[in-house]
């Protein structure tokens, strides 16, 4: 198994090809995204990378990062999305992808790896864990409607 990387550090897609080939398995865990390789494309230019695990020249799983600077945990890499093909479960395609962010961390000066679960996503926490990851926060979101509230942000 070789993890590959889709993009740069500049946001730019290095292989079109990966990008297309990843589709079928990132839609595992992200089926909403519409126009694929456009929304992935705009998310890579605001500054996250992806990197891909091939075997026998197939995509096996996905990661979706990126580097932040955060006031309570230093240089941080945040893993937008992981996510392995659901054939291809428990056989080393997730724990290559964690390796191979570990090794950005590294690279990058990195004080923390973190990233975010649903909370229904158990078979993943388990994994999480074995990968020596750990609880240390809750997250909170609000979706927020895009009408006009009558207040001026400046």
């Amino acid at each position: 198994m070789k993890v590959v990387a889709v993009s740069n550090e500049k946001g730019e897609v290095t292989d079109a090809r990966l990008l297309a080939a990843a589709e079928r398995v990132h839609r595992q865990l992200r089926p909403h995204l519409a126009d694929y390789a456009g929304r992935m494309r705009e998310v890579l230019a605001g500054g996250a990378q992806m990197a891909v695990a091939v075997e026998g020249g197939e995509v096996r799983g996905v990661t979706v990062f990126r580097v932040l600077e955060k006031t309570h945990s230093g240089r941080d890499l945040y893993c937008d999305d992981l996510v392995t093909d659901e054939a291809k479960r428990s056989t080393g395609v997730g724990h290559a992808l964690m390796q191979y962010m570990e090794g950005v961390c590294r690279e990058r000066g990195c004080d923390t790896f973190s990233l975010d679960s649903g909370a229904q996503r158990q078979q993943a926490h388990k994994f999480y864990f074995r990968e020596g990851m750990a609880i240390t926060s809750f997250h909170f979101d609000k979706k927020i409607s895009q009408e006009q509230t009558g207040i001026k942000v400046s």
